[in-house]
């Protein structure tokens, strides 16, 4: 407030005070990684009522965040920074301003980052050090951080790199590298670290290689042994490699005499790969010691440790001196000697051998070996064990360990003298009461000079009573006086030497009793068996009156028989009291039959009793496979056979018999490999799994469930040569100029050679390049470097190594080495093009040399004008990644030069050049001239095409284009798009030989490409030599000296022109031969190609077409090298890979001859044959394999039998019966099979059959079963027939047979009935049983008959309805009308299933046989209508139905009330008719009576002849006519007149005692078993039960009468048996005859159905019940009917009435054939059968009502069962 007088004023104001804002948190330096975020911090405090404002700054400028996404700038003022780089680098400023005052911090943010790679890096050889070379480089940029060290890198020939100094100072830029092998060449790399990481490196350096220098360490593992007593075999092994030093050129080896001041002898060795030598003429078991050197280009280096050998030991040179031999005894010889001097010992002493041989027998030498003694001057030593007063030679020598010294000169001695041994063939003659003679002979063994017998006797066991004589020398027999008679003695004889009594022969005599032969022993009983032994135990026989000087043992073996031969098995001597012996020596597991015989001084008794037979036990086998080869089968296979072992030899169980193979590598200590073969007859195995071109050790031996026999002898063989299976190791490359280099291996490994290496393969190619793998072959295998010359400049090339055998070529060395060519200068930049042209200016572009030859570093561009020299060119250098260039201020329409060159660091290459006219007026060129190809430039693969150039259209051409077409296709190819615009020819290669092209040509400048030119002519390539070879199949041995080559050609696209033939290579291939060059390749570094492959023999072939050839005059017993090559007008193809063969053992070329069978029995051939003619054998024949089967089932049947003896002959057992057999022979030897014989046919004889394959039970209801069955599966011979069989399984009770009016009397109850039914073997397999009780189960049983009956095969079946049919339908009636029947039932319950149809059944109201009338009812309807015509007139009848569903047929109805099937008569059959007829045939006769009366008066002198004809007709013309039905046999048919003949049976006392035929299927035979039978409807055919109904008339009387009556009306002798009945108590008899039509029995519907014989026959039963014994309860067989004549009485022999026609047969079920239905019959059916009639000729079809009962529906429609039962319709 200011106040003066003029008054007071008054002012305010406000005073804000900010708190000052403060940089608090400012930005921290930081050190950050490139690429990763940095964050600078800038933390402000300020008065929160003031608004802050940041700004970032980088060395001084402001950073704008919004203009880098990887800036970032908080609301705090945090600066982000993400993705670092250099970029980032600096001093960052934040600077804060505000009202409340401003404020700035600084940071520097540095980013670190790898170090770069050490710039240029050298390395020289140090001049200071050895091995050693100076390496130095410039500091890199350190990435923002210091540097923590260097890492050096090397790669040492190429190898890959290697970290050599891990931690170099960061401060050097210079190193040292020491400790480098000498001859080898290095490169270097570095790179720097930091804390960050490693850098990249640099630049490789410059490859420097240090000078070689002499070997620094010996070679290795030195050994020297002895191999001969004048040579030292050494082994080395060569300096490691890294001290090697140098290529090494060879070795050095020095040796001398052990401890002695003689000279040092020097072998050299100029190969480096041998590692051996084999030091000869050296002195015997003598000391060397060896040294060895290796040395190389720079000098020899060190030498290895002495190594000391001993020549191997010689034999001595001289013999024991003073060698002095005496007899000590008589068998033992002293020797005396003093050992040779040693100097002539030439080895360590290894003993004496002390030699005795009788005069003559050398090679029976007694020889005693004596060690020898160092201590005493002379040495003793015995000869024992020889023969007693013989003369010997005897010598003494001294022998070492490879082998004997010379003998002492031989000394002649003798044994000293010895007692006798026994005297010989002691007997007694001459024996009286008190005298006898003795006789005997000089001992065998008299060990000295005899000088006399010594002979005594005494009598039996008492001694006191022995008188003893001697005799002189010359005395073998003596009369002993002075016995007593009748006592027994013991007589002694021994003869004496100096030395005494001999060994005594004795024997006991009773005097006046002559010796006789001994009896057989006898109680022979067997203990103790063994494998080969028994023990016998016999009681003896009678002595002979003499004791028993021998026991013997004969026995039966093998097989046991009647007829077999006895052998001597054992003998025993000189043991009278023996009661038992061992045999011994007998086989193992063999059946054996034993006897003995007992022998005295007369003679052998009669054997005894034989044993019981006994099989000895079971042993191993005794002896091993004979004759075991072993062949080479494959690269990795042996193919090894031996002879089986016989039988006999088996010595046990054949089942358990087999073979054991055991195998190894010879001279391996590997365990050996077993395999088992479990098949006794096998003669061959193939070991698989083996190492290639490797020798194998093999035995067999033989196996049976007891262990195993002894080992064959050992077999050698070697698996065939193969290609190596790996490459050579340790190969290196090394490039020597800018195309070539250098690349050098070592060996293939021992065990992967897999053959002899014949020479060496580098196998090259450009790295990632599509160009194919190129070859160079290093012949021999000596060599093991080569230089590859004329490769590409400074390529990248995969190099491997491989090595290859005869067979081919092996794998090649992994992993594949890769190394560049030396770089060079680079060739021509190509596809020069000026797509812009003006008047004054242009622009070229090109593309980088085709041939760069090293890194293009720059391009120069040189141009003037084509009219001036190259003086005035302008030129301009660009750098190496320019494609264009543009010229400008050009003359205008002039045309200019322009020369472009590549430049690398060796320099400037080849300039291309191309011209170019500065116009604006160019066009397309146009097209060149046809091209012309001149013949004589026309070769095999390529053609010289020539053209004219078009108009180039003001651009020069800068490339043609040349196309190809082969003909005939139509597709032309480019083969070059850059041939150059300055050429006018051009050589078109890669063509095919022999083959048509054509060709056209474009030109290409800068505007565009020219038309094609205009096709050339067609031209066809020269021939050039085959490109493939044959394809060879299969070279098997033919001959003993030839071979069949079987091949395939190349393809006609590979021969390159025309086939003239092939050409066949072969040589003879030497195992000992090959392993013999392989170590001379290894002693002799020089060894060539020739050496190493032994010449072929050759042999051409001029037929093109031939694919096979026979390879002759071969060596036997060699193993053979084949290949083969085509070859056409041009030359001769390449060779196939070699086929292996080994020639001498051929398999037989022809078969056995005169193959014969014999057929023994029926599962038994007798087969023999001639062995192959003997030139066709080819070696010695070791067997035979018998090839067998079933005709026309070869496949499914064929069996072998191989038989291991070269015999004649074989049984062949266990056949099938009656079964034609083809058999084939084939011979076989050690080399394989011969072919086999054409097969020839036997055929084994009739046996049993086997049981029919089946039953079958169809139809079945209450009463019947129709019973089917099949053939049987081996029928065994042509089957004559079936036996039916069939019974109740339990005995059937008579309520069980339910039977309406029966007139029989009841059988007993509970009595079985067994019923046999015999079927022929034409007949139909099924049968239709009738005669069946409700509800019984019966068994039946079919067997086939051949000759004799087979088994049987049986089944069940119980009668009446199954579970689940329907039940019975309601009770029938019937109503009439006219000739027509209706039954009417209802229906009754379906059962489990519907209903499917019904059954109608019928029966005479008197018989109690149900029979199926009507079958195939529908199953809706509940009556049915059928005509009386298929009823037999005058019958009465019951009817049935019976309902079918899926279950069967179900219980019958009740049956309905009887009904008569007798037709209203027609009025011509009325008594009126007939008598208005007869009065008119009265009156007509009259007539004709009178008329021929007349006619008789007036010709009384005809003839008599005429009346007698007259007469004769008659006879035969009314009412009889024969004629032949289609089944060629007679019938009887009767017309509408009566027979004019008398028409009866015979007839004796007014009963008929002959019944008609009755009609039964042919090929049945039925018999009865039963006395009480409810089965009478059955015609018994072998019951012998049944007694015959007596009868005034026999049978034979009958039949003979009754024949007489057939005869006369045309019936053939098998009808006349057909119509020869004879009655029997019980049935009918029927023999088997049948006679029918295939056609029905046609009647004329014109005229009145006349009564057929059956139908009368049947119509009567007072007739038929006739024909049996009437049985109550049984129901009859309605018997058929017959016509009378016209008197009413029968005639004793009339002529027989037509048969009715039998019913037809069904077809087999089996084999149907059409003589099934012509040989059958058919039913006689009047008008409206139901029956279908087979011939087509009937004019009566059959009715739509219903159908007749029929067979089962497999079997032929029309056809009906055999019925077993006799049934009432016909």
């Amino acid at each position: 407030m200011a106040s003066n007088s003029r008054g007071i004023d008054e002012a305010s104001a406000d005073l804000v005070v900010w708190a000052r804002t403060r940089i608090t948190n400012p930005p921290q330096d930081q050190s950050v990684i490139k690429g990763t975020k940095a964050t600078m911090t800038c933390g402000v405090t300020h008065d929160p009522s003031v608004s802050v404002r940041f700004v970032w700054e980088r060395d001084g400028q402001v950073i704008i965040p919004q203009s880098l996404p990887r800036l970032r700038l908080d609301v705090n003022g945090t600066l982000h920074i993400s993705q670092t780089w250099s970029g980032d680098i600096g001093t960052y400023t934040c600077r804060v301003t505000s009202v409340g005052g401003n404020d700035s911090r600084s940071a520097h943010l540095r980013v670190r980052q790898l170090p770069h790679a050490p710039e240029n890096p050298s390395a020289v050889l140090s001049t200071t050090e050895k091995r050693a070379i100076n390496l130095t480089w410039a500091k890199p940029f350190d990435g923002n951080s210091p540097l923590i060290r260097y890492i050096l890198e090397v790669s040492e020939n190429n190898a890959p790199w290697t970290v050599l100094l891990a931690n170099i100072e960061p401060e050097s830029t210079a190193v040292t590298v020491n400790g480098l092998i000498p001859a080898r060449s290095y490169q270097f790399r570095l790179c720097a670290v930091n804390d960050v990481g490693k850098g990249q490196f640099s630049k490789e350096t410059e490859r420097v290689s240090l000078p070689e220098e002499p070997p620094s360490a010996p070679p290795q593992n030195v050994i020297a042994s002895g191999r001969t007593n004048q040579s030292i075999m050494i082994q080395w092994q060569p300096p490691p490699e890294s001290h090697q030093n140098g290529i090494l050129r060879g070795y050095i080896i020095r040796y001398r005499l052990t401890g002695l001041p003689v000279d040092i002898q020097y072998k050299n060795i100029s190969n480096p790969d041998v590692t051996n030598l084999l030091l000869e003429d050296l002195i015997i078991w003598t000391n060397y010691e060896i040294e060895v050197a290796a040395y190389n280009g720079a000098g020899l280096g060190v030498y290895s440790h002495k190594v000391t050998e001993w020549t191997l030991q010689g034999v001595p040179t001289i013999a024991p001196g003073n060698v002095k031999a005496e007899p000590v005894n008589s068998t033992t010889i002293r020797f005396t000697w003093t050992a040779p001097n040693p100097q002539f010992i030439n080895g360590i002493n290894q003993g004496y051998k002390l030699l005795a041989w009788e005069p003559g027998k050398e090679d029976e030498m007694k020889i005693v070996t004596v060690r020898p003694n160092f201590q005493d001057s002379v040495h003793v030593g015995h000869i024992t064990g020889l023969k007693k007063f013989s003369e010997y030679f005897t010598s003494v020598l001294c022998f070492t360990t490879p082998g004997d010294g010379p003998r002492s000169p031989p000394r002649r001695l003798r044994t000293h003298e010895d007692t006798p041994g026994a005297v010989g063939h002691l007997s007694f003659t001459e024996i009286l009461d008190t005298s006898l003679k003795v006789s005997w002979r000089e001992p065998n063994e008299k060990n000295g000079v005899l000088t006399g017998y010594r002979i005594s006797w005494e009598e039996y066991n008492r001694t006191n009573t022995r008188v003893t004589h001697y005799l002189p020398n010359v005395t073998l027999e003596y009369r002993v006086t002075g016995l007593t008679a009748l006592t027994t003695y013991t007589i002694e004889v021994a003869g004496m030497t100096s030395k005494g009594q001999g060994q005594l022969s004795s024997s006991t005599i009773s005097s006046g009793v002559p010796p006789e032969l001994p009896g057989p022993p006898t109680n022979l009983a067997i203990s103790n068996i063994g494998p080969r032994s028994v023990t016998l135990q016999f009681k003896p026989g009678y002595d002979g009156k003499t004791s028993i000087s021998r026991w013997q043992v004969e026995a039966q073996v093998g097989v046991i028989g009647e007829n077999e031969d006895w052998v001597m098995v054992h003998q025993l001597a000189n043991e009278p009291d023996a009661r038992s012996l061992e045999v011994s020596g007998l086989n193992p597991y063999t059946f054996y039959r034993f006897r003995m015989r007992q022998v005295n001084i007369v003679g052998t008794s009669p054997p005894s009793q034989p044993s019981r037979k006994i099989q000895t036990l079971q042993a191993p086998p005794d002896m091993a496979p004979a004759n075991v080869t072993l062949r080479t089968a494959s690269e990795t296979s042996l193919w090894l056979r031996w002879v089986p072992l016989p039988e006999w030899e088996y010595n046990g169980n054949p089942d358990s018999v087999g073979y054991r193979v055991q195998y190894s590598r010879t001279g391996a200590q590997s365990r050996a490999l077993l395999h088992v073969i479990a098949d006794r007859l096998e003669r061959e195995f193939t070991i698989e799994d083996l190492e290639e071109w490797t020798e194998y050790e093999v035995r067999v031996q033989a196996i049976n469930g007891i262990g195993a026999g002894p080992w064959s002898q050992p077999v050698r063989g070697r698996t065939r040569e193969s290609v190596p299976s790996c490459g050579p190791t340790n190969v290196s490359a090394f490039a020597t100029t800018s195309s070539s280099i250098l690349v050098r291996w070592f060996e293939v490994p021992e065990p992967d050679r897999n053959g002899l290496i014949l020479g060496y393969k580098v196998v090259y190619k450009e790295k990632d390049s599509d160009s194919p793998l190129q070859f160079w072959t290093v012949e021999g295998n000596a060599s093991h470097s080569v230089q590859l010359t004329g490769l590409g400049k400074y390529v990248l090339y995969e190099i491997q190594v491989l090595a290859f055998t005869r067979i081919g070529d092996g794998r090649p060395s992994t992993p594949s080495i890769l190394e560049r060519t030396l770089d060079d200068v680079p060739g021509p930049p190509v596809v020069i093009l000026f797509p812009e042209v003006r008047t004054t200016s242009v622009r070229l572009i090109w593309q980088p040399p085709s041939q760069p030859n090293g890194i293009i570093l720059a391009y120069q561009i040189t141009y003037r004008l084509n009219s001036t020299n190259s003086n005035t060119a302008t030129f301009d250098v660009l750098n190496s990644s320019a494609r264009q260039y543009t010229v400008t201020g050009l003359r205008p329409e002039s045309v200019y030069v322009f020369r472009i060159r590549a430049q690398t660091r060796k320099g400037w290459g080849e300039a291309a050049e191309a011209l170019v006219v500065t116009t604006e007026k160019r066009a397309r060129p146009q097209p060149t001239s046809r091209p012309t190809v001149p013949q004589e430039n026309v070769q095999a693969r390529s053609v010289l095409l020539s053209w004219e150039p078009g108009s180039d259209g003001l651009s020069p051409v800068r490339y043609y284009t040349v196309q190809v077409r082969e003909l005939p296709e139509k597709n032309w190819t480019v083969h070059s798009a850059s041939v150059s615009h300055e050429s006018s020819s051009y050589i078109v290669d890669r063509l095919k030989p022999f083959t048509s092209y054509q060709f056209r040509v474009k030109a290409t400048n800068d505007i565009g490409d020219s038309d094609y030119s205009e096709e050339s002519e067609a031209i066809t390539t020269l021939q050039d030599a085959p490109d493939e070879s044959p394809t060879i199949l299969t070279v098997t041995p033919h001959t003993t000296t030839s071979v069949l080559i079987c091949w395939q050609p190349p393809p006609e696209e590979k021969i390159n022109g025309i086939l003239l033939g092939f050409r066949i290579r072969y040589r003879e291939l030497l195992y000992d031969r090959l392993r013999s060059i392989s170590a001379h390749a290894i002693s002799s570094p020089s060894i060539s190609w020739a050496e190493l492959t032994s010449p072929y023999g050759i042999r051409n072939l001029s037929d093109p077409s031939l694919t096979q050839y026979e390879l002759d005059n071969l060596t036997k017993h060699k193993r053979y090298e084949i290949r083969m090559s085509v070859y056409n007008a041009v030359g001769e193809g390449p060779t196939s890979s070699p086929q292996e063969v080994f020639v001498g053992e051929a398999v037989p070329t022809a078969p056995p001859q005169n193959v014969v069978i014999q057929s023994a029995t029926a599962t038994q051939f007798d087969v023999t044959w001639d062995p192959p003619p003997l030139e066709t054998q080819n070696g010695d024949i070791q067997g035979y394999k018998i090839f067998f089967w079933e005709y026309q089932r070869k496949n499914e049947t064929e069996k072998l039998r191989t038989l291991f003896l070269p015999e004649g002959g074989v049984k062949l057992k266990n056949l099938t019966g009656y079964t034609t057999y083809m058999i084939s022979v084939a011979a076989f030897n050690a080399a394989g099979d011969g072919p086999r014989s054409p097969p020839t046919r036997g055929r084994t004889q009739q046996a049993a059959p086997s049981a029919p394959s089946f039953i079958h039970f169809s139809e079945l209801t209450t009463t019947s079963v129709n019973v089917s069955w099949g053939e049987p599966v081996f029928p065994n011979g042509i089957i004559e027939g079936y036996r039916l069989i069939y019974e109740p399984c339990m005995p059937v009770d008579e309520s069980s047979v339910a039977c309406v009016d029966c007139l029989h009397s009841p059988s007993p109850p509970g009595v079985s009935k067994i019923v046999t039914v015999d079927v022929k073997g034409n007949a139909p397999l099924w049968l239709k049983i009738k005669d069946l009780a409700d509800g019984v189960t019966y068994n039946f049983r079919i067997r086939a008959k051949t000759f004799t009956y087979g088994p049987e095969v049986e089944a069940n079946i119980t009668t009446g309805p199954g579970e689940g049919a329907p039940g019975p339908p309601g009770e029938p009636f019937i109503s009439r009308y006219g000739s027509a029947l209706t039954i009417h039932w209802t229906n009754g319950d379906p059962g489990r299933a519907p209903i499917t149809r019904y059954v109608i059944e019928a029966r005479p109201s008197d018989e109690g046989l149900w029979d199926i009338l009507i079958k195939d009812i529908p199953k809706e309807v509940t009556s049915y209508t059928f005509n009386m015509d298929i009823l037999k007139q005058g019958v009465s009848y019951d009817f049935r139905v019976i309902g079918v569903n899926d279950y069967g047929y179900g219980s019958p109805s009740q049956p309905s009330p009887s009904i008569s099937a007798q037709k209203v008569a027609p009025f011509y059959e009325e008594w009126w008719f007939l008598v208005v007829v007869a009065l008119v045939g009265l009156i007509f006769i009259l007539l004709l009576v009178f008329i021929l009366i007349i006619r008789g008066q007036s010709k009384k002198y005809a003839k008599k002849s005429d009346s007698s004809n007259n007469s004769n007709c008659n006879a035969l013309t009314h009412g009889e006519m024969v004629s032949l039905d289609e089944s060629r046999f007679p019938a009887l048919e009767l017309n509408n007149r009566r027979l004019s003949v008398k028409n009866s049976f015979c007839r004796k006392n007014g009963v008929y005692t002959r019944s008609p035929p009755r009609p039964s299927p042919g090929s049945l035979h039925y018999s009865d078993e039963d006395v009480s039978t409810k089965y009478n409807d059955l015609i018994p055919a072998e019951s012998s039960s049944l007694t015959d109904k007596p009868s005034e008339i026999s049978d034979s009387q009958d039949k003979t009468r009754c024949a007489e009556t057939f005869s006369k009306v045309g019936y053939s002798p098998a009808e006349k048996e057909a119509l020869v009945f004879s009655f029997k108590t019980g049935g009918l008899h029927t023999l088997p005859t049948q006679r029918g039509s295939d056609s029905e029995y046609e009647v004329d519907p014109n005229r009145q159905k006349t009564h057929s014989f059956v139908n009368h026959y049947i119509s009567d039963p007072t007739y038929y019940n006739s024909w049996r014994r009437q049985q109550k309860g049984i129901s009859r067989a309605q018997a058929y009917n017959y016509t009378e004549s016209e008197s009413g009485e029968p005639e004793p022999c009339a002529p027989p009435p037509p048969l009715p026609p039998l019913p037809p047969f069904p077809p087999q079920l089996s084999s149907p054939t059409p003589q099934s239905q012509s040989q059958t019959g058919s039913l006689f059916r009047p008008k409206g059968s139901r029956t279908p009639t087979p011939s087509q000729q009937s004019s009566n079809p059959p009715s739509q009502h219903g159908t007749l009962y029929r067979p089962p529906s497999s079997l032929a429609p029309g056809s009906r069962a055999p019925i077993a039962g006799f049934s009432s319709f016909v």
